[in-house]
């Protein structure tokens, strides 16, 4: 099972890829949002913002999610340890449901060529 700071770790290097991204992926991390990721077997959420490309986690609080993030995740540590390491593919891991992802309509249209 992952541990907080490999989940926090794995962020980061999500972080690091977006915003070394081009093209459409780099577009679309281009968003201004709130962000959530609740990491299921821990039970803990982080919570920040998605911005200029990159994410910036500014809290880890107990549980889920207190307040509703304009975009919102939800998975193990262990799949988020692999999908950044890019041995779970996201598209497969959400239509699977072992990812959640929350989002406006038009987010999730932009949010799409990252899947």
């Amino acid at each position: 099972m992952a541990t907080i700071q490999e989940c926090r770790a794995a962020l980061d290097r999500l972080s690091d890829n977006l915003a070394g991204a081009d093209g459409d992926v780099r577009g679309a991390a281009a968003l201004d949002r709130s962000l959530s990721c609740h990491i299921t077997d821990l039970d803990v959420t982080f919570t920040g913002r998605l911005e200029g490309g990159r994410i910036r986690v500014d809290a880890l609080t107990p549980g889920p999610p207190r307040a509703k993030a304009e975009i919102r995740l939800a998975m193990s540590g262990d799949d988020l340890l692999a999908l950044v390491d890019g041995r779970l593919k996201f598209a497969k891991a959400w239509a699977s449901g072992r990812v959640r992802l929350e989002a406006g309509f038009r987010d999730l249209l932009r949010l799409k060529s990252l899947l």
